[in-house]
């Protein structure tokens, strides 16, 4: 029966889906200003590139962990005890990310430069790696006790199968900023990134190809729910296909949406094979987390779903608004005046 529980699990899973949608081409952005950019120029118009959207975009992650504080109390407390180390990563990294982008043009010094670069880099790698890693654990499961704790050992979370899903996000996000560039900006350094995602392509396509190989064999997810799974992994090649289409063409826009597509159709198998479960217990499966298990209250949840419907309106108006307005090309005479 569709309830409160099952609605609030989907606004979890569609809150982190869009944070990937939307930050994974911040993160690629990033990455891409040691990897296409020539110059300082380049690297100012990059980061212009996504000066007006990415804190907002990071807005995404704070709610879905909001939303699973408030609606699933117990995931959170599992989640947050049992990788602590690595979201303190993510969080350091998105702290260091950001000081990068405000302090970067505060001094000429190439020191100073060089070492916000470097920053803004990390920052941008870390995130997506280690959100790879936590995602695949939510599918290869977890050694969770009757009690809901997580106790972890260095193995339990990284592994080969978690480090390919890992560097899957990784380049996926990479290459989706690449295709992000080419919307926003001018010339050599637009088609530079366009000839660097066109390269990528084979590699993101063998990782992925890879980890749903593997999620197969060492999960039980397709067993689940095997047969929606079957039918999202055949859209999401047929997407893959298109954003090389679409690349080749030089059809920026439209590559654009397939490299987002890949992301959205990809997180959405993840929580669609985890459904009714929100963590998989490797100890027994009765242990594992569920909506119901992990919920809070039905009077929590029912005013919850009153405030979220009420405001989420004006919040994604508000955002699709932004990217109107900053819908023009970034170039070095728009740097200038910047």
């Amino acid at each position: 029966m569709f309830d409160l529980n099952v609605l609030w699990f989907i606004l979890v899973a569609v809150l982190f889906i869009g944070f990937f949608f939307l930050e994974g081409f911040d993160f690629g952005v990033g990455m891409s200003t040691q990897i296409i950019a020539k110059n300082d120029m380049d690297k100012r118009i990059l980061i212009n590139s996504i000066g007006p959207f990415w804190d907002a975009n990071e807005v995404w992650l704070i709610t879905a962990g909001g939303a699973l504080f408030a609606a699933f109390p117990h995931w959170y407390a599992t989640l947050f005890s049992g990788f602590y180390t690595p979201l303190v990563v993510v969080l350091l990294a998105l702290i260091v990310r950001a000081t990068g982008f405000e302090f970067r043009a505060k001094s000429d010094h190439p020191l100073w430069k060089k070492s916000w670069d470097v920053c803004i880099f990390l920052g941008s790698l870390l995130p997506p790696l280690l959100f790879g890693v936590v995602f695949a654990c939510f599918m290869q499961g977890l050694p969770i006790d009757k009690d809901m704790e997580l106790k972890a050992g260095f193995f339990d979370i990284v592994n080969y199968y978690t480090l390919v899903g890992g560097l899957t996000v990784l380049i996926l996000c990479l290459v989706h900023g690449l295709m992000f560039t080419t919307l926003r900006t001018v010339g050599d350094l637009r088609d530079r990134a366009r000839r660097t995602a066109q390269k990528l392509l084979p590699v993101l396509g063998i990782l992925l190809v890879a980890f749903c190989s593997l999620t197969y064999i060492k999960t039980d997810i397709f067993n689940e729910r095997g047969t929606i799974l079957s039918f999202i992994f055949g859209l999401a090649v047929i997407v893959f296909v298109l954003s090389g289409f679409f690349i080749s063409r030089k059809k920026d826009g439209w590559a654009f949406g397939m490299t987002g597509g890949v992301i959205i159709l990809s997180f959405a198998a993840v929580f669609i094979g985890l459904f009714p479960r929100v963590m998989i217990s490797s100890i027994n499966d009765a242990f594992s987390l569920t909506i119901t298990n992990a919920a809070s209250g039905h009077y929590s949840l029912k005013v919850m779903t009153i405030v979220a419907l009420s405001l989420l309106p004006f919040v994604l108006g508000y955002q699709v608004w932004s990217y109107i307005v900053f819908r023009k090309r970034v170039t070095e005479k728009s740097h200038l005046e910047y």
